[in-house]
Parts: structure tokens; C-alpha cells; sequence
């Protein structure tokens, strides 16, 4: 319920806004999150007119999606939403900090990583905790959260973009919302118990190094910062190598009314009427890492007036920055509702790049949230005055051209399908975002690190995914960073080995080097299982071949055709390591030793020589060269009977939910391009069916929405593509794969550019999934494929749906998709 205090704020504000005044700072907020609208068609009736109100944040915070429903933009840097606990202060009841089914928190922190798979995520910094009562003893030595943490119950919570609401079963509230930088906060207490706001400054989601606040009761302000990192740092299988510290978070806090109290703590000494503290937690868990931190508190007399407002600015460069982020972007007198207005428009700014139309709303809100997520990363790490964290740990600054700096780079998730709509929807940003990743290279010896959180080089999984990624983005007409400089530097990384290639430090899921082994790889072709330095040697040398294949396109672009040949030969490295007799029935991706014997025994449900999959799941995983793939099988007949057997079970049931280590995997990346191999086999029908029944079984409403961890937007890019009926074709191309629309219309307005591509299929719906005839723009189509034009200059696609299989559209000689290595 709104107080009078609040009340009395909003009607000011008001006030403000009918005078101008505060206006033009909103304005400036919202300039940099809006663009003008490209050309659109006409709109439909039943057009979607904002996306925004059909998103809900909840959707994946169960399940293991690893989803958080609290308040972030587009590509910001704040992200602030709950931190639950199930009675460890070290630990969180789910990977990012947030499970629907825990309903007990002990703070909001200031940033997350959507849909990381590492348990604790990554971040979760500063959380702040509305506290009913006296703190009488040191929070942090309340290691299993028993008395400085609260209950909530989900009909108390509400989510949406840009805000975040709960009222606890203490009687506080909270009640947030986010620019990019910065946030306004109202917190309400009971009028007849002490009002206390905690700052868990060394409280990360991993912990941290040291921690530090001060707190100005003159100035009713409180600033600090957390030096921390470690994402992953507690994996088994490599993580102790990245219990380490690269960055340090700064946050300016502000009041709009005076202290009635202040303190602080480090470890289990609490000092009333301290305004500083300083101490760190450590990496590890449990008893190791329990009863240390630091942190402080503010208090508030409540008698009259039970309502107060923070604003607060986060950076990470400096505590001026953090200060300077919240002059610029939130208002002096702004409040909560008019910064989530601003916030919303923000995000339906971006959702408008895809306008639907038609569809039951369950249908449109697993959409629009699947696109929301996809949508919140890449991450801002530079501060409105464009300085920016580099990987050696200075501060610099973004160069002519580039708009800002940004981070958060889950590379290996993200190659096969975030990327890609990426490019598609918001160019100018993907082209921001190549220029930081080779920012970060530049001041990190060259080297590309395949998972980049914040300013760190966390080495998290295999392959080379930023040679991918860069590759994708060109591809697709990205063109707003040094593409040059970064196709040298990426080559360079592919044919010149590093020192680090030879480490096993962080192995096997955080190994050093992001070419590992390459002068073993480049003489065998192949990555040895016994010599690679690698998560596994099979796995590695699909990842490098997928990722020579697109840098070998890239080079072809570029007019460097010595290199592009050099490439492209490397991208046939899969066919070393498919074993045509790894079992009596049929050939298998096989890990190799140096010596070139198989890896034995073989299993293909075993991940012995892959990472986070199976051999069954890594035998598909060559998307530039299916037909290659088909022919080492036998022939696209007897491929195809080979994917049958991995959608389904022996008796012809459907097995797409996980679980099978022989059968497709949902819930992770080596596989999730496999549905539409059909589609080069000459059986475009199955791709149809196959991806309807994962769209309508697999994805959903609800906190258990999503199949597994987001990963950054992956798993959400995924089902945006299904939905409109199109896939990327492979890594380094613009090309896209063809199946049924989920939509009877969908517009795609590309941010920043003129082009539209309008995609009609009047008949889709659950039971219409077949594809009977393809028109392009205007003309008729007779391959399950698009040109990569399409994608980079719009267009219009007409789609004729049917109830029934169609085995007779794209299936003649040539009409099948080319995937093939030399179809460039």
C-alpha cells in the first residue's frame, strides 16, 4: 500500500514534470535507450502493440533456469533482485541467486548474470536488506540467515521490467527500479518497530577478497565498493583455478531523510555508531568461509513517517563514477514509479524490434519473456563518462565510434543462437560489443578468453567462441567495430600457439589456454585426449573446426582468400575424429590419443573426451559441413533414421525432454541446432515437427518455463527462432534455416536501420506446423533455407501452413539446405 509520505513524493514529482524541470532529466535518462522505429508494414489488428506487457520475469526462476525477476534494462549494469537463502550465508538456493521455491531472502543485490549454469553464479553484489528490529549482533556472524534475513510469500511479489516489488512477513517492503547504471529504491517499515537497512558489502554470490563502506550521516549517504570475481570458483572440475579476484564494484548510496542510527560490523564484531568497516570473505564455503565479512547499517525513525527513498549509483571504475552514473541517470527527486515508467518504455522500445501477431497470450508471453531474456546481455561495464575496467586492470576509455563498453560473454553458450539475434535486432550494439571483446584482447595479451565476466578472464568451458561470435556479426552485416584488427588478432590466436595452450591450470572446465595444445592440434589435426590441455580432445577439435570454419567465411569477406583456404581446410578437422567403427551398428565422434588410437573403451552415452554432453550429443555438433557429417554416416538416408533415433524413443514416443544421454538434450548447447539438421538431409517435414513439439513441451509459461539455465539468453534465443520459424544456419553465416511460424505474423525492425522483414503465415497455430509452400518476397521458394540477404536486408516471407507433413517442398536435388563446408 502506497504511504502518504509516498504519496505526497509522487504528487511533487508530478508537479515537477508539469513544470519541466525534472523532464529533461528523465529525457536524458531515456535517451540512450530508445531509437527511432525503422519503416513498418502496415500493423494488423491483432498486432501486438507493447511487447512490454506481455513479458513476465518469472518465467525460468525455477526448474534450473537460473532467471532473476528483478529490476534491470536493456543491456545495463544494474540488475537488482532478490538474494534467497536456504539457511547458508555462503550459498544461495539456486545459481543466480533466486529460486522461485525459496521464499527467504537476506538482501536485493545489485547485479546478476542471467541463466549462468555455476552454482553460485557469478556477482549478486552488495546485497541490501530491509530489517525490522534492532541489530544487536553482527549479521554477518548469522551464518545460517536466522535472524537478519525474512520470508515472503509470491502473492506479496510482483515483477516486471525495469521494477521489482515484494512486501516481506517482517512488515517491510521493497519496492525498486533500475536506469542503466542506477536505481531508486522505496523501503517501507512498520510504524511500531525499528527500521534498519543493512549493506552486506563482502556478501557476493562467491564472496570476496575485501569489502569497504563508509557512511556519511551529514550527507545522508552511504558509498563502499566489493573487490571480488571467482565465477565458477567452486566447480570440481577446474574451479579452485579462478578463486580469484578481477573486479571491484563501487556504489554511491543516497537518502532523502537523516539517520536515526548507524553501525557497522567485521566478522562477528559488531560497532554501534561506526560509519566504516572493512573485510572481505574469502572464496570458499560453508564452515571455511562462515562468519566473516564486513558490512554496515542505517536506521530510520519511523514514528511519522515510515517511507524511505534511496537512490544509488553503481560503477566499476571508481566511487566518483558510481556517484556521477546517478547524477546523470536518476533525477534528484524521482521516484520509484516514474524511473520504472521510464524503464518500461526502455524495454518496449527493444521488444518492438519483433512485433507479433495473433497467438493465444501464453504463446505471446513465453515470446516476449524468451526475447526479454535474450535481450538483457550483453551487460554495460562503462560509466556514462565512457571509462571502462580493462583485463590489466586500469581504467580506459571507449574510442571514437564505439558507444560504450561491454561485458558478460558466455561464449560457448551463446555462438549458436544469442548472437546471431543479436545481430539480427540490435546491430549497433553487436558491433559495440565486438569492439569491447577486442578491447579486452588487446589488454590481455591477445589472448580471447571464451567466457568474460565483467572486466575477468574466467576461461569458463572449450573452443574458441569468440572467432565465432565476431565472425556471426560480420556475417550478418555488423560493421561498427575494427574488423580488421580483430580478424588479425583472432587468426593470430588460431595459428600462433601460446604458453598458456600448454597449461593444465583450470582444467578441464577452466583451462587457461583458448587454444590448447595448438601446435598438437594444427600437426594431428585433431586435439589428443592425452596431450590437449582440454576439457576433452573430441569435443575440442568440433569446437575449433566450427570456429576455423567461420573465421575461414570472415576471411573470405575480408578478400583474404591465402588465409580464408587455411581456414577452411581446418574446418574439415571433425572427419579426424569421427570413428566410423566406434560401435558394431554405427560411426561416432571418438576422442583420439596422440599416437592416433581411439580413445577405448567407447560408450556414446559417455562424455569421456567432451564437455557437458555425450558422444551421441557431440556427434551432430558439425553445422558447417552436414553433409560431410551425412555421408561418414552413410548416406542422408541413413542419417536421418540416425536423428529419428535421437528425437525419439525405440517405439516412436518422443524423447526431447533431457534425461537420455543417448537422445537429444534440451537443456544444453551442443545439440540444440540438431532439430534443424533435417533440413540438409532432405526431410524438411522433421524439422517442422520436431522443433513444434520442443516449442509446445519443452518451453512454457510459469517459473519452470524454460528447459534449463538461460545461459545468457541462449536457450531464450532459441525459442525466439522457433517461433518465427527460422534458425542460423551455422556459425560465420547470415544464412537461416526454414521451419513453421508459431505467429500468423511477426515483423522484425531491425534498431537503427530502415529495413523490415515481414514474415506471414496466416494459418499457423499449435496444430499447423507443416510448411506447404514458401513465398519470398512475393516470389515462390522451393528450399528449406534462406539467403543470408534476407537476414541483412529485410524482406517479406510468406509461409502456406498445413496439419500435414508436406515430404514433398524443398526435398528434390538441391533444394535441401547446403550445409557444406565450401557452399560459401
Amino acid at each position: 500500500m502506497e504511504t502518504h509520505r509516498a504519496r505526497q513524493k509522487r504528487l511533487r514529482w508530478r508537479s515537477a514534470l508539469a513544470g519541466g524541470g525534472v523532464a529533461v532529466a528523465i529525457g536524458a535518462l531515456l535517451a540512450p535507450l530508445v531509437e527511432a522505429p525503422a519503416a513498418s508494414a502496415a500493423p494488423r489488428a491483432d498486432e501486438v502493440r507493447h511487447p512490454v506487457d506481455h513479458v513476465d520475469p518469472l518465467i525460468g526462476s525455477a526448474g534450473g533456469g537460473n532467471t532473476y525477476p528483478g529490476a534491470t534494462l536493456p543491456f545495463g549494469v544494474i540488475a537488482w533482485s532478490p538474494t534467497s537463502t536456504t539457511g547458508d550465508q555462503t550459498n544461495t538456493a539456486a545459481a543466480n541467486g533466486y529460486s522461485y521455491d525459496t521464499t527467504r531472502v537476506r538482501g536485493f543485490s545489485l547485479t546478476h548474470v542471467n541463466g549462468a549454469g555455476c552454482h553460485p553464479g557469478a556477482a549478486g553484489d552488495v546485497p541490501i536488506m530491509p530489517f525490522v528490529g534492532e541489530v544487536d549482533s553482527s549479521p554477518t556472524a548469522d551464518t545460517k540467515d536466522q535472524k537478519y534475513a525474512a520470508t515472503f510469500s509470491h502473492e506479496k511479489e510482483r515483477a516486471e521490467p525495469g521494477r521489482y516489488r515484494v512486501g516481506l512477513d517482517s512488515g517491510a517492503s521493497a519496492d525498486l527500479a533500475v536506469s542503466e547504471r542506477a536505481g531508486v529504491a522505496d523501503f517501507s517499515f512498520p510504524r511500531d518497530a525499528p527500521a534498519r537497512l543493512l549493506f552486506r558489502t563482502s556478501n557476493s554470490l562467491n564472496g570476496s577478497e575485501n569489502a569497504h563502506i563508509e557512511i556519511d550521516r551529514e550527507r545522508h549517504e552511504v558509498t563502499g565498493w566489493v573487490l571480488t570475481g571467482a565465477f565458477c570458483g567452486r566447480r570440481a572440475n577446474g574451479g579452485e583455478n579462478n578463486r580469484k579476484t578481477y573486479y571491484r564494484l563501487y556504489f554511491h548510496a543516497s537518502f532523502d531523510r537523516a539517520f536515526s542510527t548507524v553501525g557497522t560490523w567485521e566478522n562477528d564484531r559488531l560497532a554501534p555508531g561506526a560509519t566504516t568497516a572493512d573485510g572481505g570473505e574469502g572464496y570458499l564455503t560453508g564452515a571455511d568461509r562462515a562468519g566473516r565479512g564486513s558490512g554496515g547499517y542505517v536506521g530510520f525513525d519511523t514514528a511519522d513517517d515510515n517511507d524511505v527513498r534511496m537512490r544509488l549509483g553503481i560503477s566499476y571504475v571508481s566511487l566518483a563514477g558510481a556517484g556521477a552514473n546517478l547524477r546523470a541517470e536518476i533525477a534528484p527527486r524521482a521516484s520509484v514509479a516514474d524511473v520504472a515508467a521510464a524503464g518500461r518504455a526502455a524495454w518496449d522500445r527493444r521488444l518492438r524490434a519483433i512485433r507479433v501477431s495473433g497467438g493465444a497470450e501464453p504463446r505471446r508471453t513465453a515470446f516476449y519473456t524468451a526475447l526479454y531474456h535474450a535481450l538483457q546481455q550483453p551487460n554495460l561495464i562503462s560509466d556514462t563518462d565512457g571509462r571502462y575496467p580493462g583485463m590489466d586492470g586500469t581504467p580506459h576509455r571507449v574510442q571514437r565510434g564505439q558507444t560504450a563498453q561491454y561485458s558478460n560473454f558466455s561464449g560457448w553458450d551463446q555462438y549458436r543462437a544469442q548472437v546471431q539475434l543479436l545481430a539480427l535486432l540490435q546491430p549497433e550494439v553487436a558491433g559495440d560489443f565486438a569492439q569491447s571483446l577486442l578491447n579486452f584482447a588487446r589488454r590481455n595479451g591477445g589472448v580471447w578468453d571464451r567466457w568474460v565476466h565483467i572486466s575477468g578472464a574466467t576461461h569458463v568451458m572449450t573452443g574458441d567462441p569468440s572467432a565465432a561470435t565476431l565472425a556471426t556479426f560480420y556475417a550478418m552485416g555488423v560493421r561498427n567495430f575494427d574488423a580488421k584488427g580483430a580478424f588479425d588478432s583472432l587468426y593470430r590466436q588460431a595459428t600462433v600457439p601460446h604458453p598458456d595452450g600448454l597449461s593444465d591450470k583450470g582444467c578441464p572446465g577452466q583451462c587457461e589456454g583458448q587454444r590448447p595444445g595448438l601446435a598438437q592440434y594444427l600437426e594431428s589435426r585433431y586435439a589428443a585426449q592425452d596431450a590437449c590441455h582440454c576439457w576433452g580432445g573430441a569435443a575440442e577439435t568440433l569446437e575449433d573446426s566450427v570456429a576455423d570454419d567461420a573465421l575461414a567465411r570472415w576471411a573470405r569477406l575480408l578478400g583474404r582468400t591465402k588465409e580464408a583456404d587455411e581456414l577452411a581446410a581446418r574446418g574439415g578437422y571433425w572427419r579426424d575424429v569421427f570413428n566410423p567403427r566406434a560401435t558394431g551398428a554405427a560411426g561416432y565422434i571418438q576422442a583420439r590419443n596422440r599416437d592416433g588410437s581411439w580413445v577405448t573403451p567407447f560408450d556414446p552415452a559417455s562424455d569421456r573426451g567432451f564437455a557437458q554432453g555425450s558422444a551421441a550429443t557431440y556427434t551432430w555438433m558439425v553445422p558447417q559441413d552436414v553433409q560431410g557429417l551425412a555421408e561418414a554416416m552413410g548416406g542422408r538416408d541413413k542419417a536421418a533414421a540416425r536423428l529419428d533415433g535421437f528425437f525419439h524413443e525405440p517405439d516412436g514416443s518422443w524423447s526431447v525432454h533431457g534425461g537420455d544421454p543417448l537422445r537429444y538434450d534440451p537443456t544444453n548447447e551442443p545439440g540444440i541446432h540438431a532439430p534443424w539438421l533435417y533440413n540438409a538431409l532432405g526431410q524438411p517435414w522433421k524439422t517442422q515437427e520436431t522443433v513444434r513439439q520442443i516449442v509446445t513441451t519443452v518451453y512454457g509459461t510459469g517459473p519452470k518455463g524454460l528447459p534449463g539455465n538461460d545461459d545468457l539468453g541462449t536457450m531464450s534465443a532459441w525459442y525466439v527462432f522457433a517461433a518465427l520459424g527460422l534458425y542460423p544456419q551455422a556459425p560465420g553465416r547470415a544464412e537461416a534455416l526454414l521451419t513453421g511460424p508459431l505467429f500468423p505474423r511477426a515483423v522484425i525492425a531491425p534498431a537503427g536501420r530502415r529495413h523490415v522483414l515481414t514474415i506471414d503465415a496466416p494459418d499457423a497455430s499449435d496444430t499447423r506446423p507443416y510448411v506447404h509452400g514458401v513465398r519470398v518476397n512475393g516470389r515462390p521458394h522451393g528450399t528449406s533455407w534462406l539467403d543470408g540477404s534476407v537476414l541483412r536486408q529485410g524482406g517479406s516471407l510468406s509461409f502456406d501452413l498445413s496439419d500435414r507433413p508436406d515430404t514433398e517442398w524443398a526435398t528434390g536435388p538441391g533444394r535441401a539446405a547446403p550445409l557444406r563446408r565450401w557452399g560459401y
